[in-house]
Formats: C-alpha cells, sequence, structure tokens
C-alpha cells in the first residue's frame, strides 16, 4: 500500500537531536521552524507532513564537554526545548505524561517530551538528575559514546565492567522518580547489569539490532528479548551506518568510493527482525534525526515515516501492528512509570 493511502499513523518518535544542531547551526534560536527550506531534518511542516504527534527531543552534550559544563549545556538544551514550545504554542506543547501526550494529540499539538542522552550529564550527582526530571526529562540514556566511571559504553574501552555500585543507585533513583533507563549507546554488560537493576520497564531509545547488522551500536536478541520481557520497548533508528553492514564498512574506510545505499526497506528489515524476537508490543522507532547528517533514502527528514509504514503494511503489518509500533507501545511505558513521576513531584512541592 503506498504511503498516500494509509490512515494517519500518530508517531511518537524516541530520539531526535534537533536542541544541539540548533545550539551548534542556529544559536539556540526558536525562529523559523515553521519554513521548510531550515534545510534541516526537522521543522514544523516536515513534522506535520510524517504525522509526527510525539516527539522525544534528544539533550545530549558531546562528551568533549565534561562537568559543570555538561549540565550547563544540557540546561540550555533544556531551556530551548522550552522556548520552541512557548514560540510555537499552535504547534508543539510540553508533556511529560503519558496523559499530557494523549491531550496534546487530541488538541492536534505534538507533544514534546524530552530525553537527556549521556549519563555523564548528571556530573556525578543525583541531585542534578532530579533536577532534570523536575524540568520534564522523562528518560536518562546511561552513556553516550565514552564510557564514564560508572557504566561502560558500546562504542568505547570497559572500564567498570557494566555497571558499577554508583551505577545501580542511579537506575534506582530513575525508578523512584518515574524516569525510564535509556540502554541505547551502553555496552552489552551495561544493558544486562540494568535489566537486572532496574525495578521498572526500561527502553532503548534509538539503535538497531545486531542479528541484522552487527555494528557496536545494535543490540543483540537476548537484550531485545530481556527488554520486552521487562515490559519495555525497543525504538528502532534509521542511522545508516547502523542499518547496514555495508554503509558502516565504507564510512569506516573513508567514506571513499560510492556510498552504499540505503533506504527504508534496510530500516524495516531492522523493525521485523525486533518485531520478530520482542514480539509486537516490544517494537517502537527513534530515528535520530538530525543526529546523522545523513539518512536513508526515503527517510530523509521527519517526514518520511508514512514512507516506512507503507513498507512494513506491505510486508503484512495491519494499522493496528503500526499504531503500537509508532506511539501505544511507548506511551504504555511512559506511563509505567507516571505514578511515580507524579509522586515525585508533589512531594518535591511540599
Amino acid at each position: 500500500m503506498s504511503a498516500s493511502r494509509l490512515p494517519t499513523i500518530p508517531v511518537i518518535d524516541g530520539h531526535n537531536d534537533f536542541p544541539w544542531t540548533s545550539r551548534t547551526m542556529r544559536g539556540y534560536s526558536v525562529e523559523g521552524m515553521e519554513d521548510d527550506r531550515l534545510s534541516l531534518q526537522t521543522d514544523i511542516p516536515a513534522l506535520r507532513q510524517g504525522g509526527v504527534a510525539g516527539q522525544f527531543w534528544s539533550v545530549w552534550v558531546h562528551s568533549a564537554i565534561d562537568g559543570a559544563e555538561s549540565v550547563q549545556a544540557t540546561l540550555e538544551q533544556i531551556d530551548f526545548v522550552h522556548r520552541m514550545a512557548a514560540r510555537y504554542p499552535e504547534t508543539f506543547r510540553l508533556a511529560s505524561t503519558a496523559d499530557e501526550v494523549r491531550r496534546s494529540m487530541k488538541d492536534g499539538r505534538i507533544a514534546s517530551l524530552i530525553g537527556v542522552e549521556g549519563g555523564s550529564q548528571i556530573n556525578g550527582s543525583l541531585a542534578v538528575l532530579r533536577s532534570y526530571a523536575r524540568l520534564g526529562a522523562r528518560y536518562m540514556t546511561l552513556t553516550w559514546t565514552s564510557s564514564s566511571n560508572w557504566a561502560d559504553s558500546a562504542t568505547d574501552n570497559p572500564v567498570n565492567n557494566g555497571l558499577t555500585g554508583f551505577g545501580r543507585d542511579v537506575i534506582a533513583e530513575i525508578n523512584r522518580i518515574g524516569m525510564l533507563v535509556d540502554l541505547a549507546h551502553t555496552s552489552v554488560k551495561t544493558m544486562h547489569d540494568a535489566l537486572d537493576a532496574s525495578a521498572m520497564p526500561l527502553i532503548n531509545s534509538h539503535a538497531g539490532a545486531y542479528a541484522v547488522n552487527p555494528h557496536p551500536r545494535n543490540v543483540p536478541d537476548d537484550v531485545i528479548r530481556r527488554v520486552a520481557a521487562a515490559g519495555g520497548v525497543h525504538m528502532v533508528t534509521f542511522v545508516p551506518s547502523f542499518m547496514s553492514a555495508e554503509r558502516s564498512a565504507w564510512s569506516l574506510a573513508g567514506k571513499e568510493g560510492p556510498m552504499p545505499p540505503v533506504d527504508v526497506r534496510t530500516v524495516a528489515d531492522h523493525v521485523d527482525h525486533v518485531r520478530s524476537v520482542a514480539g509486537i508490543d516490544g517494537v517502537g522507532l527513534g530515528g535520530d534525526f538530525d543526529g546523522s547528517d545523513a539518512m536513508p533514502d526515503g527517510l530523509d527528514t521527519v517526514a518520511g515515516y508514512p514512507n516506512l509504514f507503507a513498507e512494513l503494511s506491505s510486508r503484512g503489518w495491519t494499522n493496528e501492528d503500526l499504531n503500537k509500533l509508532a506511539h501505544e507501545n511507548v506511551l504504555r511505558v511512559l506511563e509505567s512509570a507516571d505514578e511515580n513521576y507524579r509522586s515525585f513531584l508533589q512531594a518535591g512541592a511540599k
């Protein structure tokens, strides 16, 4: 079925790096988002065309920025998300809970959620973690590309053999205050340690399937299966080098010669595989738009989600399946932590 003939499938995407791109390319300006000539992968017309109903905006800080400066950079990006929503109230609405997301969807607003992409951004302080939560952050990725002194990354040398005791304290506090643990970027040992430690469902906000492409940023089947069994969701990313072994090899070799193609079908292969391992309730989408300089053909911008749904529909996915993939599964996981989150906010207000 072509994308134009499918009913609109509302998307709640797990990861978009527009705040950092706005820092580096736009001086944190929130102006001009209604213009489809931004030359970025995210703008308001593209979000509307893609059926985006909710977005976890990633507040990410490069590992070259550390200590108190990383906390400042995180707060600046949280501030950007708040200002963006205030600048375009007819388009965006800040949301922290599943109920707030559903109300925004009903009102035709794009629910704007926040995810912190890197445990180093708390600078070793649970107080900083709690402060991010009070400002609306609902998940934290335990690492980025570098291992910290309490959690190992998938793309760095292991220094902790997974999680340290403080890392387990971080998991416990994330559970207590109603955030979600995000396993993206972490080593397989860290993933298993976090699954052992967490009393709540976890997410993988943006990663592929290792069985389809053995890239270190992709996740093996045993972890995908455990995340689903714990009530969580694995959200498939679109980053071409994670999707295709040929594209990854070309990139690692210096990008010489013709660029191996990656298209919507390649992404669908990962989505299909995650479903086969996790079940229909354990798969979601986390595109990583504006976090990669090139995206797959057909998924060049946030306008492209209907192309993915059309491809999956041609493979036998029903509309019920597509709605679970696109938004229902991640909403269920968010809702599982909402009571803890509300209790945390209420206790802090006393």
